[in-house]
């Protein structure tokens, strides 16, 4: 089936990098104005001017007129908890009383929280709602998924998470990645035992999840309290084992080492950066791991931002997603994700939307997929409602300009 956009303000993200793009580069966001784009089923198979275009309306199966509209990959979200029980709102309010992340976890919140919840929950039941809020986040723009594992804590809470990631993969309209989390938090059985802990993830979890490929990352939530350096680098090379390569949670509430023992272990990308000192900026800049920020986790905890202006300026390749969870970013909307890198981190309009795009495709390992309009790509992409400029978009925040969102080449509904 050929699908033909025609009249398209401006196509948006017109590239097809071979590695994520980092200082000046993100900050180049090609377009074509007054564009067609031509897919056939499911792929981008042409695009250019309105001028150029030899191909008439009655020889397409479907024309789609996007005067005044702007077409972009759709977002790539690199890092989300999509999966879990329930909603934590009564740690909200206690939040809003002072108590601080630390404090709840502490108390038996948090993580820990989410994980009794969550073993009480059947497999079923933790599909259908991840199922509903997977086709929320897609109405939304997102084309691309990360979904992690961290609130199961017990050799078969975290399988039955990585089965329904599994399941989610396996029936979702969009590519989604797995990771496993299972050194989120020491459970409560294992408080003074944090070896025992140790070597239930390495010598259990760890030979299940590799036999049965229900993973294709390992997460470790490297910070004071949780996981140590040694820990993690420990963790990961037992997950080397099973071909699993990191994805780390890294410097969120201190500056905790995380980003050095994740670059040493190559891992794809190390999360949320919050507390950066200037050796931890310099190492991830001279590395090829994405440091990917997620402003909406601290839009909701009340704490610093990731020091995204000056990772860019030293080069660092950067990318942004949801963070999506019940406890600390509970928003799937990447659309707000990109108001607060703006306004919040002072990322240019260019500058976001490559991260949450290409960038954020290259911290899954498919931007050979998604992420930008290059032919032989997945037609993931978002419409816009009209719009005078880019820059509207992050500009208003509390609008939703996406129109319409195309996954595989068919709008999504």
């Amino acid at each position: 089936m050929k699908t033909l956009i025609r009249h398209i303000h401006s196509l948006v993200g017109v590239q097809d990098p071979k590695q994520p793009l980092r200082g000046q580069a993100l900050a180049q966001l090609p377009s074509i104005t007054d564009a067609f784009l031509l897919l056939e089923d499911d792929v981008i198979v042409r695009f250019g001017e309105m001028k150029d275009l030899d191909l008439t309306a009655s020889e397409a199966d479907q024309v789609i007129e996007a005067t005044d509209r702007f077409i972009l990959p759709a977002w790539c979200d690199s890092h989300t908890h999509l999966v879990f029980a329930v909603t934590r709102e009564e740690e909200f309010v206690d939040k809003i009383k002072g108590a601080t992340y630390a404090e709840i976890a502490a108390n038996g919140g948090g993580i820990l929280n989410s994980a009794r919840k969550l073993q009480a929950c059947s497999e079923d039941e933790l599909f259908e709602r991840a199922m509903n809020r997977l086709h929320a986040a897609i109405l939304l723009g997102t084309g691309a998924i990360e979904i992690k594992s961290g609130y199961g804590l017990s050799v078969e809470a975290e399988l039955k998470m990585l089965r329904v990631i599994k399941r989610i993969k396996e029936q979702a309209p969009i590519p989604v990645r797995s990771s496993f989390l299972g050194a989120h938090a020491i459970p409560t059985l294992y408080k003074d035992d944090r070896e025992g802990y140790l070597r239930l993830l390495i010598e259990e979890m760890l030979p299940v999840i590799g036999s049965e490929k229900l993973a294709d990352y390992v997460d470790v939530f490297c910070e004071q309290g949780f996981f140590s350096p040694d820990e993690t680098s420990r963790i990961l090379v037992a997950a080397a084992r099973y071909g699993l390569r990191p994805k780390i949670h890294a410097n969120q509430l201190s500056v905790s080492g995380g980003v050095e023992v994740g670059v040493q272990h190559q891992a794809i990308s190390v999360d949320h950066l919050e507390c950066m000192d200037d050796a931890a900026i310099d190492c991830l800049s001279a590395s090829d791991t994405i440091g990917t920020l997620l402003p909406g986790c601290s839009l909701f905890l009340r704490a610093p931002y990731a020091p995204a202006r000056a990772l860019v300026e030293k080069g660092a390749a950067i990318a942004l997603a949801s963070d999506y969870n019940p406890g600390s970013s509970p928003s799937y909307n990447m659309n707000l994700v990109l108001s607060l890198a703006c306004t919040q981190m002072r990322l240019l309009p260019e500058e976001s939307v490559n991260a949450a795009t290409i960038n954020g495709a290259f911290a899954m390992e498919l931007a050979d997929q998604v992420g930008s309009v290059a032919v032989g790509k997945k037609a993931n992409l978002i419409m816009t409602k009209p719009m005078s400029s880019l820059a509207y978009l992050p500009y208003s925040f509390g609008e939703n300009v996406v129109e319409r969102v195309m996954i595989n080449g068919k709008f999504f509904s």
